[in-house]
């Protein structure tokens, strides 16, 4: 028996959105293996590709911040049925654009860190409230990034 064949990855549903257009955004083979790095549960999971207006509107109706912001995580309560990780990805495809450019990274390499970054959300993961829970999460995202054969985004 293989490796592969031993180690059964949990499933996935996923959907991917891409309302303005594919232009420059990951394909979907590429989201769903970054989906699935971050993943060690069965998963429920949007993806939505979206412009700098609907991350505008996002980021102000449901975080109270009045700009567009890289990548926003809606987690949902699981169905008593399902153990698993069920929410909304939403990415702002202009403000990931920039950054990438900004920061000297590919646009894949930050496609990938965010999508892997909002699934740590979506699995309770959080940087705001503490030092020690973000260097817990940047640690995570540094280990599957790593596995992906992506930098470390901090470095």
């Amino acid at each position: 028996m293989t490796a592969s064949a031993k180690r059964r990855l949990p499933e996935l549903d996923l959907a991917v959105q891409y309302p303005g257009g594919k232009t420059d955004a990951p394909t979907r083979p590429q989201v769903r293996r970054w989906v699935r790095a971050a993943c060690a549960k069965p998963a429920e999971v949007t993806v939505r590709f979206v412009d700098i207006a609907e991350g505008q509107d996002l980021n102000r109706d449901y975080r109270h911040r009045d700009y567009a912001t890289n990548v926003l995580s809606f987690p949902y309560e699981s169905a008593a049925h399902f153990d698993g990780i069920c929410g909304d990805l939403v990415l702002c495809l202009p403000v990931i654009q920039r950054e990438a450019q900004e920061q000297g990274k590919t646009l894949e390499s930050h496609f990938a860190h965010l999508v892997v970054h909002g699934m740590l959300h979506l699995q309770g993961h959080d940087h705001e409230t503490s030092k020690d829970d973000a260097e817990r999460m940047e640690a995570a995202e540094r280990k599957i990034l790593d596995s992906l054969g992506y930098p470390d985004p901090y470095g």
